[in-house]
């Protein structure tokens, strides 16, 4: 048996088959949003989440194959690569509903800020568990923290202003967790914490666009009772409600003619993505979105076991780098849906339409399947039965 194949073999397996039966529910929910339209392209875009989940496979097995020992030396160039397009798609990007956030590369658009949370796990997690070995004044937290700020903070102001706030966002709790278990005393993220929110006002009035600031507004009014004008700044806001409290227990069916995405209200571009969690759970009903919100459960703990098991502190933090990543994707969508939290542009990983997206995703799982498989040290695998051999002597 080759070692490649012993590897194959080894494969977190149950990992791999919640993560598929996510990706073929997400395929189900993109056909459940999108075969009703009178455009081709949008009526078959199912097909091409089918195209774009077979890419991101063959990335994921690469990557799970591949220990991520040697991944660490693609981390700082992949977050400066990364980084540069984000930084040249801010001002020469092609703008998309108000965010200038994709660059279009002929046949395909591409959204370099997926890229740059990408390598910006990596490269937080080399920083985390290396940097103290530079230089003895690198083992100062604060100066490590610093060092690690700069890093998340670079493609986070970036992306914001892009305009695309939900994406952005995203960095808080990913750098949050990250250092959190890259062991920086938890007195120093107090006062981070303490100090954002103090500066929460200002970023409010002077950081955010009008239509941001209304969205936010807009989502108070409506958990007040206010009333709001739902032909205007709540109307994605009021008929995503809508769809998902008229989807009941069982839901209304599918390509049931009366559903509010059938109708028209709401947006064929946003359905497939940003909205698509109001869509499945009009036609599954409450109970389908509870065996999707429960498979990502089951998903996010097994990734988590994966970190308890990792062989060492690089492999931990890539993994609870993911493990927030996706968390903060689920709980946004699913809250901006139900009044949690404001509208943003953001999708829901493994069930959203996206090219750049699902293909970094799976990159990223794949990354969270090699530290299943390289949990074991070769090193001290090696060195076992020579010990094993001078005990008997």
């Amino acid at each position: 048996m080759t070692p490649l194949f012993r590897k194959f073999l080894g494969l977190n397996w149950l990992l791999f088959a919640n993560m598929l039966g996510l990706l073929i529910f997400g395929v189900f929910a993109v056909y459940s949003a999108c075969w009703m339209r009178e455009q081709p392209e949008l009526a078959t875009k199912w097909r091409d989440q089918v195209f774009w989940i077979l890419l991101g496979l063959i990335v994921y097995f690469i990557v799970s194959l591949i220990d991520y020992k040697w991944i660490r030396f693609l981390g700082f160039p992949f977050y400066l690569i990364a980084t540069g397009l984000l930084i040249f798609t801010t001002f020469g990007g092609v703008e998309i509903n108000g965010t200038r956030a994709w660059l279009n590369l002929g046949p395909v658009l591409l959204q370099p800020s997926q890229l740059a949370i990408a390598g910006g796990v990596i490269a937080l997690a080399l920083v985390l568990c290396t940097l103290h070995r530079w230089h003895p004044v690198f083992r100062s937290p604060l100066v490590r923290l610093l060092v690690t700020g700069v890093i998340a903070a670079v493609p986070f102001l970036f992306v914001l202003i892009q305009g695309d706030f939900g994406s952005a966002i995203v960095w808080v709790p990913v750098y949050g967790v990250m250092v959190l278990v890259g062991n920086i005393p938890i007195r120093y993220l107090l006062v981070i914490i303490l100090s954002v929110t103090m500066f929460l006002p200002f970023a409010f009035f002077f950081g955010l666009k009008d239509y941001q600031k209304k969205r936010i507004t807009t989502q108070i009014e409506m958990l007040q009772g206010k009333k709001v004008n739902i032909l205007a700044e709540a109307y994605s806001a009021y008929n995503n409600l809508l769809a998902i409290g008229s989807g009941g227990w069982s839901g209304k069916g599918f390509k049931n003619p009366d559903t509010v995405n059938n109708k028209g209200f709401i947006s064929p571009d946003t359905a497939i993505n940003d909205f698509i969690f109001p869509v499945l759970s009009e036609e599954q009903g409450f109970r389908g979105s509870l065996l999707m919100l429960g498979g990502f459960m089951l998903f996010l703990l097994q990734c988590l076991y994966v970190a308890f098991y990792s062989r060492d502190m690089m492999g931990r933090l890539l993994v609870v780098g993911v493990v927030a990543l996706l968390f903060a994707h689920i709980y946004q969508n699913v809250g901006m849906n139900l009044l949690i939290m404001p509208i943003t542009g953001i999708p829901l990983p493994f069930i959203s339409y996206g090219g750049t997206f699902m293909v970094v995703i799976l990159f990223l799982v794949g990354i969270v399947q090699s530290v299943w498989v390289h949990r074991i040290d070769p090193e001290a695998k090696q060195a076992r039965p020579q010990l094993q051999i001078e005990h008997l002597d």
